[in-house]
């Protein structure tokens, strides 16, 4: 008997499965909120050099400010240099002692910012960047790029500890150790006294918050029939797309960045309490010999669902048997997921898959300037674009597959990407379309990557597999950020890389088998009879 037959007895879909997706939702929408948050965490508010003796009065001011800084190509005033002696005009009223007309030079030289900054606090009251004495700006601000890039790090080792050892020890336990780990360490991190400690923190914050990425989709689905696995993955994805507005709303109302990484921090605290009721995977208990919390937990869930399943109702006989099946095989590893030629070949594309999707979406999410729309309306507009997403996944995945939803929203997103790149900054309205179109594309196309790989790998080894995707995936995320550095070289490089790579990922989607309809996989040796299956299939096509 499969685990399939076993789920059919107790409901595949039902009030248990339900209150699972709901407890599950909490560590969904805390993700976005983290992931995202650099878009007002780290925001680079207008600045110039820091002048004290600068008058206070508006039209005096701008006088002395004209005088004291350079202008850059575009006509606007140098935020990173002053002049070493200002250029007031001859009339000028403002020319203080030792200073006169005489002594101005021509083309008086410049030097770096020697007083530090002084920033416009009129959107934010403080972020990463203002911090005295960080100030990430100028010469520094790819320290302050590279916030981003370490939290990715971060994320992409928690991708490998958090795998590897919810294979090993479970997904409850290893759901626990991440929403403590997430909680001390967010906190640490809203407590930091130097930029070294919030970037050390963040980092570990980003390998606790790992736990959530791959042991949430895979402990849902392991509950769910193969009838009722697409819609239950979308509606658990419109959380996240909860979690992108929310920060629209919490970025709006905290605008200092110490209590607004606090008020992100700190739902991990109820998100511990509800694990109490979160059941360990049933699938997972079996492969481990674990026969009766197995057996208690399908229990639970006949009698949540209403099934007259009595005491006697799971045969112990059909569960020890499951059990027996995987008892004498390898605990999971990382050398597993190469060990045979169709799960090699699963590895493979789905490491070019998922460093497209999260190259695409954080290069997309984490740049949201330049787009004719205040930040906390692009964010919202970037989290809005994300339903309707949501809803062609669910379509798609029913009707044409997960294969080639999966290459049609990267091909959307690539095609978005590349015209973006080539659309001429004066058509503001064109590029703020194109913009959202490739979030929302970028958006179905994680959707569609956590249900496709989720159900492309066997029980035995799914975490694994999870995190090893995660771990490329996030080396892409972690890239994403310093892509936009490029715009330096030329403008529209970083949105033609970003487009590249995302087709180089919509192509390689195709070479993956479908699960549409599939059972799940339970041991590795399901999947490579599956492939021996489909070949002989192929075979007999040709001889026909």
């Amino acid at each position: 008997m499969s685990f399939e037959e076993l789920l059919s007895q107790v409901g595949g879909f039902g009030p248990f499965q339900l209150r699972n997706l709901v407890l599950l939702a909490l560590p969904r929408m805390l993700l976005p909120l983290h992931f995202l948050l650099p878009v007002f965490l780290a925001a680079m508010p207008a600045h110039h050099c820091a002048m004290p003796r600068a008058p206070d009065n508006g039209s005096s001011r701008e006088e002395w400010l004209r005088a004291h800084l350079p202008r850059e190509p575009d006509g606007t005033l140098s935020s990173c240099f002053r002049f070493t002696h200002p250029r007031f005009p001859s009339n000028s009223t403002l020319w203080g002692d030792g200073h006169s007309p005489g002594t101005m030079e021509p083309e008086p030289p410049t030097v770096a910012c020697p007083q530090g900054w002084e920033y416009d606090h009129s959107e934010f009251s403080s972020t990463i960047v203002t911090e005295v004495p960080w100030d990430l700006v100028c010469e520094q601000k790819g320290l302050n790029r590279a916030t981003s890039t370490f939290f990715f790090v971060g994320v992409l080792v928690g991708a490998v500890v958090f795998g590897y050892l919810a294979d090993r020890f479970g997904r409850r336990p290893l759901l626990l150790v991440a929403y403590v780990s997430t909680l001390v360490l967010g906190l640490a991190s809203a407590a930091s006294v130097s930029y070294a400690m919030f970037a050390v923190t963040r980092t570990l914050t980003g390998t606790a918050l790992a736990g959530f990425t791959i042991i949430v989709m895979p402990l849902e689905l392991e509950w769910l029939d193969v009838g009722h696995r697409t819609v239950a993955g979308v509606l658990s994805g419109t959380f996240w797309t909860g979690g992108v507005m929310l920060l629209a709303l919490v970025g709006y109302l905290i605008r200092d960045w110490r209590w607004l990484l606090l008020a992100v921090t700190l739902p991990c605290a109820p998100g511990i309490l509800s694990l109490w009721w979160v059941p360990e995977s049933a699938r997972w208990l079996l492969t481990q010999g674990r026969v009766e919390e197995a057996h208690r937990y399908l229990l639970h869930c006949a009698k949540l669902n209403g099934r007259p399943v009595g005491e006697g109702g799971l045969s112990w006989e059909a569960l020890s048997k499951v059990a027996a099946g995987e008892r004498s095989k390898q605990r999971p590893s990382y050398p597993d997921l190469f060990r045979t030629p169709r799960l090699r070949h699963i590895s493979l594309c789905c490491m070019l898959v998922w460093f497209g999707v999260n190259f695409a979406y954080y290069g997309l999410s984490l740049n949201v300037s330049g787009l004719g729309l205040n930040l906390y309306q692009t964010q919202l507009l970037f989290g809005a674009v994300e339903l309707p997403s949501k809803l062609l996944v669910y379509l798609a995945v029913r009707r044409a597959g997960r294969r080639l939803t999966q290459a049609g929203t990267l091909l959307g997103a690539a095609l978005a990407l590349g015209a973006r790149a080539l659309v001429p900054s004066e058509l503001g309205l064109w590029s703020t379309a194109l913009e959202v179109i490739g979030k929302g594309f970028s958006e179905a196309a994680f959707t569609t990557a956590y249900l496709f790989t989720s159900e492309l790998y066997p029980t035995v080894i799914r975490q694994t597999g999870m995190g090893y995707t995660a771990l490329v995936g996030r080396l892409g995320g972690s890239l994403a950020p310093l892509v936009a550095l490029l715009d330096g070289v030329w403008l529209s490089l970083p949105k033609l890389t970003y487009g590249g790579v995302t087709l180089l990922a919509a192509c390689t989607a195709l070479l993956l088998p479908e699960t549409k309809l599939e059972k799940l996989p339970e041991t590795i040796q399901d999947v490579e009879r599956k492939s021996l299956r489909e070949e002989e299939m192929h075979m007999k096509q040709l001889e026909d």
